[in-house]
């Protein structure tokens, strides 16, 4: 395993749409791991291929109940809304209110190539919607609303 580099909202690859991966091969196996070990070195709950520069539709998460792998992930499914804070590892030491469903299935395969669905709500919800936005080349800040006016 080895931590790879993240790159940051001015790189232009997280602006494109990410490839289908159609085999599982021990490059992808490696790529999950690497993966892994940078989200959790950088203290992050989710990945995408993109943000260490690899336009294929793989993302990994953890929001503290363990290692999800998904490859080719789909949103299937949506219910209900929420509004909270989002940061993300390629936007460094910002935040912003994002509105996201409240909660989240997805269908994706596992590192075997099996098929697997994956469900959310509250944090894990918004960790799917923001890492698999980022397959499509989408940031959490092109969907932050705008802060509310303080009142007094």
């Amino acid at each position: 395993m080895a931590k790879r580099q993240i790159r940051l909202s001015t790189d232009e690859v997280l602006r494109k749409t990410c490839k289908p991966v159609k085999e599982i091969t021990a490059n992808t196996l490696t790529l999950l791991e690497d993966m892994a070990e940078t989200m959790y070195d950088a203290n992050g709950v989710g990945l995408a291929a993109p943000q260490v520069g690899i336009l294929k539709r793989i993302v990994v998460i953890d929001i503290g109940e363990g290692l999800v792998e998904l490859i080719n992930p789909v949103i299937v499914e949506t219910k209900g809304l929420q509004i909270d804070y989002e940061g993300c590892l390629s936007v460094p030491g910002t935040s912003a209110r994002v509105e996201r469903p409240a909660y989240v299935k997805v269908e994706a395969l596992d590192r075997n190539g099996v098929p697997i669905v994956v469900e959310g709500e509250e944090l894990m919800a918004v960790a799917l919607c923001h890492e698999l936005d980022h397959l499509d080349g989408v940031l959490y800040i092109d969907k932050a609303l705008p802060e509310e006016e303080e009142e007094e």
